[in-house]
């Protein structure tokens, strides 16, 4: 787990943005974005299943706005005081498809 862990389930819960500073392996470079923290496990796509810190990107350039990060991809972890909600991103069925971390969101939990 990445030491601004409890930032992120904070943000989370409480539906409030962050501040994301990480190493982008696609840009070779640290990037920061102001993203949502989505969820926290592996990732359905990718072969290695370790736990990843997932995220929407709000300020992405990119048709997919998800960022899936490795602990060791994160540089920081800052709490804004912007609240999101989960209908901007959520648009499949969680029941279907569910969350790894477990939470209070309501129709999107």
């Amino acid at each position: 787990m990445h030491p601004d862990h409890d930032t992120f389930i904070f943000a989370l819960e409480n539906k409030r943005k962050v501040l994301l500073r990480f190493f982008s392996k696609e840009d070779g470079a640290t990037l920061t974005r102001r993203c949502a923290p989505m969820d926290f496990g592996p990732s359905r796509r990718a072969r290695d299943k370790s736990d990843r810190y997932h995220f929407w990107d709000y300020d992405s350039d990119a048709a997919r706005h998800t960022l899936s990060l490795l602990p060791g991809q994160i540089h920081s972890i800052q709490l804004l005081d912007d609240p999101f909600m989960p209908q901007e991103f959520v648009t499949w069925s969680v029941s279907a498809s569910p969350w790894f971390y477990q939470r209070n969101w309501g129709a999107y939990s």
